[in-house]
């Protein structure tokens, strides 16, 4: 019986946690604190920190299926996708780990037996690399697992040396590959042949043993660390006997759905394979916060979308139909992945609203390029233009080489592919690591922290850095970082800004602390030394508790603002970002259009009805899948440990959370909004105040309210009618205006047709206005050219420092003369450039002084064409 997909995943972790790894959950797609990285694209991402020594878990040995997206940045596979046997967007890639624990021998050890003995792989069907120099690999794999060693290829390129940058934690590889046998083309690895698909790299084992310096020296790590990479896709079509990773039974099943639902008749068609590879990675970019945008993560997830809803197209389907495959992909996948299940009608929503989108921009789009050929001199579009539309609009270029061929034009693809290169190299530097991780500082502290309870304390100095440096002292008036054992100052994480106050040396002086980081699991204070200062040194630490108290107001007040939206709102609201300070609260959540005034009233009310029952704040430590179970909210973006922390508000507020917090919601007071807007397709954002901050807020706009109603001698409970009132008034006056420069327009448009003169028995028009605004041209010209029955025309208006032009050609005489190229020749002599349709083109320009003699030359330039 063939195994699933699904089957080798709980395999895979049966195995190892049978040996002592922790199971670990995929991480978000969205990195956490990770501005080096796009997504999430190897299974070590999650542990980057741990293999730097920077962070440390309780535990050294860990097992994980890592969801992984490729398709933006440095690894970029979207291209590739629909059209080779093992591309994807998105991944499972399935890893064991050990931190500072086992090393090669154990490592080869696991890989060979999981293959070999409870996959039941062949031995003869698996050969093995390993980095050129790493004869203690070589030797582990013929000597104690009996690897022939014709069947161990040493490679001598990066392909079997890894790193995390150009500086930091190293080491050697060992690939496992599988023979699919001489009936497939291709060559082992290191052979001429070697991009065939006969020989399948499976797994890569990574031996993290030394730490890379600036000048290129490999120094060994005092704890050598094992990170490996198993793809889920590729590993089930070996096991499933088929050569592709989309016959396997995850992706056959998706495959029938998107052919159901799109009408296609050809089930091997590749543009299904593109639908069903897309909607994994669309939907897990969604489940993990990433919206449709026109930058960053959003705006690769919207390429993905589009890309998707194109292919759909081509299959035929005329209807919205991408977000009806979320169900299908939960069926596969929803039991590994209950984030899917959770979120399904967010990730339905999102991806119908972004393909409703991108169907008017295809329109939109159509009639940009029926424009440009209209007015195009030759018969090539140019490359800027093409990319223009596929970038701006997401219109295809191959689309855009259909129109263009049915009009006898053809494009100039060197152009578009150099604009595409350019975009590729921009997208590329927005993901590189680009660090030398050896010049990052980092602690060996762990500081205990206090300041739940505690606003002051005592404390010794454990270390001290300059502003890139360990250093023993700092000096009067030098910048840096005091590192103490114990310590109430928060430091910044989830949204809260972290503490400020003063550190008092007993041996007299002190240091300034202006704010409070974390470096690995030491809390670190920034600041300047008022007096010299020394590790070792003893002292005393208080708090700005004025300060504190006041982010206190605003952290407790997010909770209860987050309960309130869900309520109000509906539950899709998810947090996607916070910031705590004094002085105010900011709060990101998922929404899909603007909150009115009314559910703003319902939202503050909500939240103000819990302060008034002053429900005491509770804490709990719990572990994290507990935490989840019994419905704790987790914030977006935020990595928790093992064991969490449960900050909970009576029934209301049950959240993840490591912050500071008022001791019963009265202390909070007030909350009030103060304001809300979208910040990205599908976000919003509140921002609002509490406390005496709230109350000032309050007081201004009664003041506010005061004064307009003054101004306008009206009482303030009356003032709605009587804006209204004045509104009413002003829209009878503008109609009125507006009606009698219509009739001005007219009776001018009368006049101007006696200045009309004839060329070559053509009547021909070219005018400056007085009293005639630039929006009104278009009516006015339309109005001549039916008077005129046929003719040409040019009309101006100036301004102080502006000119507006328009020119009109009756239809009969556009094969003669182009409106464009004729209001183009007038903008050029005032300084500006115009162009449009061959019947009507428009144009501006900035140097009315010369408006006079550009107007004389139009029948200079006509003579010559007509």
């Amino acid at each position: 019986m063939t195994i699933s997909t699904a089957d080798i995943r709980r395999k895979f972790f049966d195995y190892f946690t049978s040996r002592g790894h922790q199971l670990v959950p995929s991480s978000s797609l969205v990195p956490a604190d990770d501005p080096t990285l796009l997504f999430t694209n190897a299974g070590m991402n999650q542990f980057k920190d741990v293999l730097l020594g920077a962070e440390k878990r309780s535990y050294n040995r860990a097992v994980s299926a890592q969801r992984c997206v490729r398709a933006g940045g440095k690894h970029n596979d979207l291209e590739n996708v629909g059209y080779t046997a093992r591309h994807h967007t998105f991944f499972e890639m399935l890893g064991n780990f050990s931190f500072g624990d086992y090393f090669k021998k154990e490592a080869i050890e696991f890989a060979w037996h999981f293959l070999t003995k409870e996959l039941g792989l062949p031995e003869q069907k698996l050969l093995v690399t390993i980095y050129a120099e790493d004869d203690e690999a070589f030797d582990i794999w013929s000597q104690h697992i009996g690897v022939p060693e014709e069947k161990i290829i040493r490679i001598d390129t990066s392909d079997n040396f890894w790193s995390m940058g150009d500086t930091g934690p190293c080491g050697p590889c060992s690939e496992i590959f599988y023979d699919h046998g001489e009936h497939i083309w291709g060559g082992p690895p290191g052979t001429p042949e070697e991009d065939g698909d006969r020989f399948i790299e499976i797994w890569n084992l990574v031996f993290m043993q030394y730490n890379r310096q600036a000048d290129g020296e490999l120094q060994p790590l005092p704890k050598p660390s094992i990170d490996t990479g198993m793809g889920l896709e590729r590993i089930s079509a070996i096991l499933q006997d088929v050569h592709s990773n989309y016959e396997i039974d995850l992706f056959q099943a998706l495959i029938k759905a998107a052919a159901e639902i799109t009408g296609a008749k050809d089930i091997q068609d590749k543009s299904l394979r593109v639908v069903a590879d897309h909607i994994r990675s669309c939907s897990f970019l969604i489940a993990d916060g990433v919206l449709p945008s026109n930058e960053g993560r959003g705006y690769v997830l919207r390429r993905i979308i589009r890309r998707a809803v194109r292919h759909g197209y081509k299959l035929g389907t005329e209807d919205i139909f991408f977000y009806k495959l979320v169900g299908a992909l939960i069926e596969q996948m929803g039991e590994a992945y209950p984030e899917l299940k959770a979120q399904r009608s967010t990730i339905e929503r999102v991806l119908k609203l972004e393909e409703e989108q991108f169907s008017r921009t295809l329109e939109r789009g159509m009639q940009i390029l029926q424009d440009a050929l209209e007015s195009l001199e030759d018969k090539t579009i140019p490359g800027e233009l093409v990319f223009k539309l596929y970038d701006t609009y997401g219109f295809p270029a191959d689309l855009t080489n259909d129109v263009a061929r049915e009009k006898g034009f053809a494009i100039d693809e060197a152009g578009f592919e150099a604009a595409m290169s350019e975009q590729r190299k921009r997208a590329q530097q927005a993901s590189n690591f680009g660090k030398d991780y050896n010049s990052q500082l980092s602690s060996e502290v762990t500081s205990d922290f206090t300041g739940y309870e505690q606003s002051r304390g005592e404390a010794s100095v454990q270390e001290l850095f300059s502003t890139d440096a360990k250093v023993e002292s700092l000096k009067t008036g030098e910048q840096g970082i005091v590192v103490l054992d114990t310590t109430p100052f928060y430091a910044e994480a989830g949204g809260q800004v972290g503490d400020t106050g003063y550190l008092s040396l007993s041996s007299g002086g002190g240091f300034r602390i202006t704010d409070t980081i974390k470096l690995g699991n030491a809390i670190a204070h920034k600041g300047v030394a008022e007096s010299d200062i020394h590790v070792g040194d003893k002292a005393s630490v208080e708090i700005d508790v004025e300060r504190r108290q006041a982010i206190k107001l605003n952290h407790s007040a997010t909770h209860l603002l987050h309960a309130a939206l869900k309520q109000v709102l509906g539950e899709h609201v998810n947090q996607k970002g916070s910031l705590v300070e004094p002085q105010r609260l900011r709060f990101d959540f998922s929404h899909f259009e603007a909150v009115s005034q009314q559910q703003i009233a319902q939202i503050e009310a909500l939240v103000n009805e819990q302060i008034r029952l002053n429900h005491p704040l509770t804490t709990q430590l719990m572990d994290l899948e507990e935490a989840k179970n019994a419905g704790a909210q987790a914030l977006f973006g935020e990595k928790y440990d093992d064991q969490v922390r449960v900050v909970s508000m009576g029934p209301f507020s049950m959240e993840l959370c490591g912050g500071t917090h008022v001791k019963q919601t009265g202390e909070i007071g007030l909350f009030r909004i103060s304001s809300e807007g979208g910040i990205a397709s599908g976000v919003r954002r509140i921002e609002a105040i509490t406390g005496a901050e709230a109350l000032r807020f309050s007081q201004q706009q009664t003041q506010l309210l005061h004064e307009l109603a003054a101004e306008v001698k009206s009482d303030w409970q009356k003032l709605p009618e009587r804006i209204a009132q004045l509104l009413e008034q002003s829209k009878t006056t503008e109609k009125a205006l507006q009606q009698l420069k219509q009739k001005l327009a007219s009776q001018a448009g009368s006049d101007l047709l006696s200045q009309a003169y004839e060329i070559n028995q053509i009547k021909v028009l070219s005018a400056k206005l007085e009293g005639v605004e630039a929006k009104s041209l278009r009516d006015l010209m339309d109005n001549l050219k039916n008077k005129m029955g046929t003719g040409i025309l040019v009309l101006a208006v100036a301004g102080e420092d502006k000119v507006s032009l328009i020119a009109g050609v009756t239809k009969d005489l556009t094969s003669k003369v182009k409106a464009g190229e004729l209001v183009n020749f007038v903008a050029q002599q005032v300084g500006g450039k115009g162009g449009g349709r061959p019947d009507m083109a428009q144009a501006g320009g900035n140097q009315p002084e010369k408006l006079d003699q550009a107007l004389a030359s139009v029948s200079t330039w006509l003579e010559d064409r007509l």
